[in-house]
């Protein structure tokens, strides 16, 4: 990797919109249905146009799949991805770990490391490496999620000099969550504490029962407009009007990705991306593989400015969600849009299409897998 390390100084030149706030968690296989790990980033951001691309590998890098802003021409920063040896990451911004006076202008490069390490790293051993030998200031201040092929995953809580490492295999309950705050930040700054305590509560039942799988967070916690702090969840009731305050989705909500690991003994390449691109509750989920084909056109920036049909498609039925702009009223939720008594909001209506999408992604892995025994 050391030969590739001038290349990124040029690279953190470009500054790119960090993440607003996001949810994250990384699960053990030990607490989901069919034993493989998880890695599930809600993104919020002020990009609202996102998409997803294959990267094919070059010049002795690895291939890989990742988010990225549209307005990213060069597709510099990746917000959340694998590559092909089965390394993963993602990120979510923190706000109590930046200790310098490094300036903005030098900030907010998390999507550019990423990207950097998605075609470097093939394990959380390496992806260390990468941090020690990467010029300072690195120019992030971010809670950055890895797992690999051989099931090691980690959180790094990292700043422009410095990083703490939570490994999952550390922690007896077998799943690590963050938001927008560091455990190893300073105490009672940075944001996201209550959707800490929402994604904690919503997964509480989930984690007894060790049945976890991507639709829990898809479907269940970037669908659900609980709060935990007013103890109220709006889903199982149907006000039609709710104010946009705490909960996991939220208007900057752009994504909810959940990548699916593999097995131990498994080939790398059966990894998949589960991804609800645009506002997730208005979403339909796309499973996304490596290889030619892999990532569907719908979710690419095959539109003007590099949108996504997808995206856009999203953004619509979001304008319905959303669809006071004078004063205050963009704060405001028209939730009967959502759920509703007639079951015909597109959380509800979605879920049914989305229980199906599920059900042909997992027989794609599987005839993939068949595929890859027969070649023994």
């Amino acid at each position: 990797m050391s030969k590739h390390i001038l290349s990124i100084a040029s690279i953190l030149l470009l500054t790119y919109t960090a993440c607003l706030a996001c949810t994250s968690a990384i699960v053990s296989g030990r607490l989901t249905a069919n034993g493989r790990p998880l890695m599930w980033k809600h993104r919020d951001t002020g990009e609202q146009n996102n998409r997803i691309e294959r990267v094919k590998a070059h010049d002795g890098l690895f291939e890989f799949v990742a988010l990225f802003d549209a307005r990213d021409s060069k597709d510099s920063a990746a917000w959340i991805g694998f590559n092909e040896r089965g390394f993963a990451i993602m990120n979510t911004a923190s706000y109590n770990l930046k200790d310098d006076n490094v300036p903005d202008s030098q900030m907010d490069r998390e999507g550019v490391v990423m990207r950097y390490a998605l075609e470097r790293c093939a394990t959380v051993a390496d992806f260390e490496r990468v941090l020690e030998q990467l010029p300072k200031p690195l120019g992030v201040e971010a809670n950055f999620g890895v797992m690999d092929a051989d099931g090691n995953a980690a959180y790094f809580e990292t700043n422009n000099y410095k990083w703490t490492k939570f490994d999952l295999a550390d922690d007896p309950s077998g799943i690590l969550i963050r938001t927008n705050y560091s455990v190893s930040g300073r105490k009672d700054e940075g944001m996201g504490y209550i959707r800490f305590e929402n994604a904690t509560e919503l997964l509480r039942p989930h984690i007894v029962a060790a049945d976890i799988t991507p639709a829990t967070f898809t479907e269940e916690l970037s669908r659900t407009f609980y709060n935990s702090k007013l103890n109220r969840n709006y889903n199982k009731s149907y006000p039609q009007w709710i104010v946009d305050q705490d909960y996991i989705p939220r208007s900057s909500s752009t994504a909810s990705i959940v990548i699916e690991g593999i097995a131990a003994g498994e080939p790398a390449n059966l990894t998949v991306m589960w991804s609800a691109l645009g506002y997730p509750p208005c979403a339909e989920v796309v499973p996304c593989f490596l290889g030619e084909g892999g990532v569907p056109h719908e979710l690419t920036g095959s539109l003007p400015n590099r949108h996504s049909i997808q995206s856009d498609r999203v953004l619509a039925r979001k304008a319905e969600v959303f669809p006071v702009k004078r004063g205050n009223g963009k704060r405001y939720i028209n939730f009967s849009k959502l759920y509703n008594p007639s079951k015909t909001g597109y959380c509800q209506v979605l879920s049914q299409k989305n229980a199906e999408t599920y059900r042909t992604g997992y027989a794609e892995i599987e005839r993939r897998r068949a595929r890859l025994n027969k070649r023994k």
